[in-house]
């Protein structure tokens, strides 16, 4: 304990990376191996100059990717307030300007491979910011952890935990938008396949292929269009996002 009864703790990675998201990862490279590796627009047997320096870089992004964020990422709470410690940046908030702290359920359902239960900050301006490692897979209960720490701050905050109209307007607002772009990330993600079967289909028939409108453009385009279309919807209708809050 320190000055307030606030507990000072420091949350890190704890357990190792889950087995599914590296395996993950390596069919990611592998595809991108692929991709740059690919036979010359000419026809001819002679491979793009530019594939081993794309894919070598591609390789390289992903690993510094990984290691920053198991490694250096963390949260840190202290009397003063709150650190959240990116891969590359931190950032501190005192806790006057710590509108509330939410644990809330991962947008996807992939079991235990990964968390499902994650803890988000809240600004008074409705914004959100993910603590890293403050989740249930490195917490045995962060419901428990974010009740404590939300009822030791209390001493050390101007205002109380008091539910704000407006706020909680923003942060819905934001909740449709998250949402809607989860899902045109979805969409878009399997626009790409379906494009990199038609593109092989095309390159083993002798047709003419266009992997950079199939596997870009097409994509990107659809999976805007989709979050767009859900964005209009859900201002309408909001979706119910599951959260715990302390």
């Amino acid at each position: 304990m320190d000055e307030g009864g606030v507990v000072e703790r420091e949350y890190r990675k704890r357990r190792k990376q889950p087995r599914t998201q590296l395996m993950l990862l390596g069919l990611l490279l592998v595809n991108a191996f692929v991709q740059t590796n690919r036979v010359s627009a000419d026809g001819g047997s002679g491979r793009d100059w530019w594939g081993p320096p794309v894919f070598g870089l591609v390789v390289f992004l992903a690993i510094a990717r990984i290691a920053l964020e198991q490694f250096r990422a963390r949260t840190r709470v202290t009397a003063a307030g709150i650190t959240a410690q990116g891969p590359v940046r931190a950032r501190t908030w005192a806790w006057s300007e710590v509108y509330d702290i939410r644990v809330e359920q991962a947008p996807r359902g992939s079991g235990r491979a990964a968390p499902q239960w994650l803890t988000y900050l809240y600004d008074f301006q409705g914004r959100r910011f993910l603590l890293p490692h403050l989740d249930d897979w490195q917490v045995d209960d962060p419901y428990a952890e974010v009740a404590e720490l939300c009822l030791a701050a209390a001493p050390l905050r101007s205002l109380t935990w008091e539910r704000r109209p407006d706020v909680e307007e923003r942060i819905l607002r934001g909740a449709v938008r998250r949402r809607a772009g989860t899902w045109g990330a979805y969409g878009a993600l399997g626009v790409f396949f379906v494009s990199f079967v038609v593109d092989i289909w095309w390159v083993a028939t002798g047709r003419p292929d266009h992997p950079f409108v199939l596997m870009v453009c097409v994509p990107l385009a659809s999976g805007v269009a989709l979050a767009a279309g859900l964005d209009r919807y859900w201002r309408i209708r909001p979706p119910r996002t599951p959260a715990r809050q302390p």
